[in-house]
């Protein structure tokens, strides 16, 4: 088979299926996310097993019919990226984000990308939390739920980033007082929208603001790798 008739991809989980074979969730730009079945990996003789774990970038096949495919081939595209410590955890994160909130099939070769790139960048030892607020907020565009951030949502005037706002879920940026709960400055929304750096107090108003987007399209259930990080 040649490369070319291969999709590249990443497995985004992976779980036993049957004594011989793993149920893998995978990501490619055409396809999206959709499940898979590696027949016979777990046995002695395959040297397709180590292949399939998160952050590898792969080429793979397929066939079948239904929602559930057959892996039929799978090959390296690349070596493993390797990521520790904290930057793993952050890659487990965005795994578990794409799982939960990308449906299955349909393709999305721009998240696609920005997936690949962001694993890339967590690797680098660049700074963590500029790469997970874009890929959050990508992910959302992604769905349909993009961010309404340059825009003041009563008025339509551009956001002023001297002013400070409250985050309305179904409009967005609603001018308020500095004090007020859950306030954002203006400044900090439009770093968002730009992916501009942000100081140390707008990424913690980035983080805050993006948890309670999230939360309300995970339906209030609990991010699981966000646990990673609170046993260190």
């Amino acid at each position: 088979m040649t490369h070319s008739s291969l999709h590249p991809a990443f497995i985004l989980h992976s779980r036993p299926y049957s004594n011989t074979s793993l149920l893998l969730e995978c990501f490619t730009a055409l396809n999206g996310r959709f499940p898979v079945i590696a027949k016979g990996v777990k046995s002695k003789r395959s040297e397709t097993a180590g292949l399939l774990r998160p952050f590898s970038p792969l080429l793979i096949d397929w066939r079948g019919k239904g929602e559930v495919k057959t892996l039929t081939c799978c090959e390296a595209a690349a070596p493993a990226i390797a990521l520790n410590k904290k930057s793993l955890f952050c890659g487990f994160y965005i795994n578990e984000l794409t799982m939960r909130l990308l449906e299955r099939q349909g393709p999305h070769a721009r998240l696609f990308e920005l997936y690949s790139a962001s694993l890339h960048k967590l690797a680098g030892a660049e700074e963590i939390e500029p790469v997970l607020r874009q890929y959050e907020r990508v992910l959302l565009s992604e769905l349909g739920y993009g961010l309404i951030l340059g825009q003041e949502a009563e008025t339509g005037e551009p956001v002023d980033p001297e002013k400070h706002y409250r985050y309305d879920l179904e409009h967005g940026p609603v001018a308020t007082t500095s004090d007020a709960k859950c306030s954002i400055s203006g400044r900090t929304l439009l770093a968002l929208e730009h992916d501009r750096q942000l100081s140390r107090e707008g990424r913690r108003e980035a983080r805050e603001l993006m948890r309670r987007v999230l939360a309300h399209y995970l339906g209030g259930r609990p991010i699981k790798s966000r646990e990673l990080f609170q046993m260190q």
